[in-house]
Order: structure tokens, then sequence, then C-alpha cells
């Protein structure tokens, strides 16, 4: 395997989303990452469905590219011994039981450090491992609203709306996992192993950006407002005469190309202030403006004056983008049951000088259990 963890051994004991992006993240970068699932069933993900391609689910093909399967039953005294086996061969050890689990099955964290003080843990729980609500069980639409999300996003303050993806989960995991790397540092200087902790109210918190400072600082509660940025104007989406297209005039000197392309009337909307105060007057002004262009048009001549600007692309229009596959955003694998797979890729490139060392050399999503044999025959070496 290529990328800079390879040689890391993760140990991957949770499930659903959170903690299987984390551990995806990091075997795309290298690491082997052997995913302990319960037998019989597997990851909770492995029966998410319809759309199943053939019996594997699509939602668990899309977390758990780059690992190895083995079904441990972690109440069986065998079984949680080989746990312990593979924890104390580990770099790093992930999970997101609900607090107080791992130590109910006996595998508690002053356990797992005695046996391999270098392990890393990340743990990942919803709502937080301490406080008032620390025990609480936390699912990724639960946690949008609860840490605010849904109240930003929608056409208005009564249209609360969840992400169209399970947001929530995959920023933890993505939190996570840079935990992850910052204490394998931390670890090459000291020689000994930390606990990394996250979650998901954790994870929308810290990317609240302007929204969180807009009320810790000036006291505004944010709302939802659709497709129009609540502190820039204009950005966001604007209907043309086939469809609608989204700009983003983040600056005056952007402004002044854009009105004057378009020859806007522009008395009482000279600063961004001004035109964030007149939104809906602006919206009117500008989609006047561009009601007797085609998309297509409207996009070139936003293109010749320079003018941020883009479509709105359905899924398959992203996934035969040319632009998509160029950036490798698209991998080919061999699935042991279902053949040649296309699975959406990893989104970080490496570069040495000129050469691309990008691991490319992906493994496809394991059936449950398919590496459990080999684990085992490695464990006894």
């Amino acid at each position: 395997m290529h990328g800079p963890l390879n040689g890391v051994l993760v140990v991957d004991l949770s499930r659903a989303l959170a903690g299987p992006h984390a551990t995806m993240m990091l075997g795309d970068l290298g690491a082997r990452v052997i995913k302990v699932e319960a037998p019989g069933r597997g990851d909770d993900t492995r029966g998410w469905g319809p759309p199943f391609a053939g019996d594997e689910s699509t939602y668990f093909l899309s977390a758990n590219r780059n690992k190895e399967s083995i079904t441990l039953d972690l109440k069986d005294d065998a079984d949680r011994d080989v746990v312990l086996r593979l924890i104390e061969r580990a770099d790093v050890l992930v999970e997101n039981f609900r607090t107080g689990v791992l130590d109910r099955l006996g595998l508690g964290l002053d356990l797992l450090r005695e046996r391999n003080p270098r392990l890393v843990v990340l743990s990942i729980t919803g709502f937080g491992h301490d406080g008032p609500e620390g025990g609480r069980a936390g699912y990724d639409q639960i946690a949008q609203g609860e840490a605010g999300l849904m109240s930003l996003t929608g056409s208005g303050p009564e249209d609360p709306q969840r992400v169209g993806v399970p947001i929530g989960d995959l920023l933890a995991g993505m939190y996570g996992a840079y935990g992850v790397v910052a204490a394998l540092h931390e670890r090459s200087a000291t020689g000994v192993g930390c606990i990394v902790r996250t979650s998901l109210l954790a994870a929308i918190v810290g990317v609240h950006a302007f929204q969180g400072t807009r009320y810790t600082v000036a006291d505004e509660v944010g709302v939802a407002q659709g497709n129009h940025h609540p502190s820039i104007a204009p950005y966001g989406l604007f209907r043309c005469a086939d469809g609608a297209v989204q700009i983003a005039v983040g600056s005056e000197g952007l402004w002044e190309r854009f009105s004057a392309a378009f020859e806007l009337a522009t008395d009482g909307l000279t600063t961004n202030a001004d035109r964030v105060a007149h939104r809906d007057r602006l919206i009117a002004v500008i989609e006047a403006a561009f009601s007797g262009l085609t998309s297509a048009e409207l996009l070139a001549k936003l293109a010749d004056a320079g003018i941020p600007a883009g479509r709105v692309r359905s899924m398959d229009e992203v996934y035969t983008w040319d632009q998509t596959a160029s950036q490798g955003l698209l991998i080919d694998v061999e699935h042991s049951t279902l053949g040649p797979l296309r699975l959406p890729g990893p989104p970080l490139r490496f570069f040495d000088g000129s050469r691309e060392t990008t691991r490319g050399d992906h493994r496809p999503p394991p059936t449950l259990d398919e590496h459990g044999a080999s684990i085992r025959a490695w464990l006894d070496e």
C-alpha cells in the first residue's frame, strides 16, 4: 500500500457512519484498516437500503473502501481475546459506542492503554462523553436539529431542512481522522498514545463559522433564508429564461464588473451592506436582467465578465463530469462478489515535486468476514 499513513494499523470497532468515515479516510491515506463486525449481521449499514447491489448495501459501500473485515462477538471471551491481540499490534483504535459500553464489554480504556501504551484511541459520540447529556444516543438528523444546523437550512425560518447528506456523521468522522493524525504526530515525539474525542454535536458546532460569531459576538440569531447568503449580496441562486444559475459577487470590484456587464440600476445598492439590506429589490433587479438569457448564454456572459458562477448539477451530471474524473474523485475496484465497481474516490491528492504520490491501489469495501481467516492467520504468525 502507498500513502502517508502506510504502516499504520487501525482497528475499527465503529459502525454506521461517523467512525467508518474516519477509518475510511485513514485507509485512503495508506493505513491498514481492520473492521471488526458483529457475526451474522455486520455493520448496521449493511442493511440500510434499498438501493442494494446484489446483496450489498450501496450505503455500506460508500463508507468502507480500503478495509478488511473480520467478524467477532465482543461478548464472547475467545473473540474478545482476538480483539485484544489486534489492539496490541494496532496504532489506532476507533470506536463509537455510547459512553460506558467499552467498559461493560471488558475493553475499558485503562486496560487497552495498559496492553498498548502507544495506542491512539478515537472515540466518537452523539453529544459528547460528559456533561448533562453526555450519555445521549446520537443520530445524524437529530444532531443536525439539536446543533442548530437545520434552523439555518431551508427556504425560510418556518421551513427547517436537514442537509441532503448525513453531514453531522461525516464531519465527526473528518474531525476524528484529523485528531488521529495529530495524535500520531504527537506520539512520534512522546512515544505514548492519547485519547481523541469528538461528537456529532461538536463537529456541527465546529463548522458554524460566521453563523456562530454572528450570535456570540453580534447577538444575532441566524435563520434559514433559502439560497441567498445572509452576509454577502448578490451571492446565491438566480432565475433565468430556462432555469437558474448561481453567482458569487464577493467583492466590490466584482460588483462593479457585474453591474456594468448587465447594466444594472445600482441606486442605493452601492455597498455590500446596502445590497444585503435591500436584498429583495436586488434579486428583482438581477432576475429582470437575467430573464431574457438561457442558462448557457448567461454562464458564458458571466465568464466573460469574470464573475464566479455555476450550474446546479444533478448527481449523475457530477459523476459524468470530466472535471470530477480529473481530480481522482472516481475509483475503480474489483469487488469479491459484485465484480467491477466504480466508487466515489478520496478527496485528497499528494505530490512529491512533479510526481503524484496519492494512493492508487484502492481496496473494495469488504464482504462480511471476508478477511477473517487471513487476519487470524496473521495474528498467529
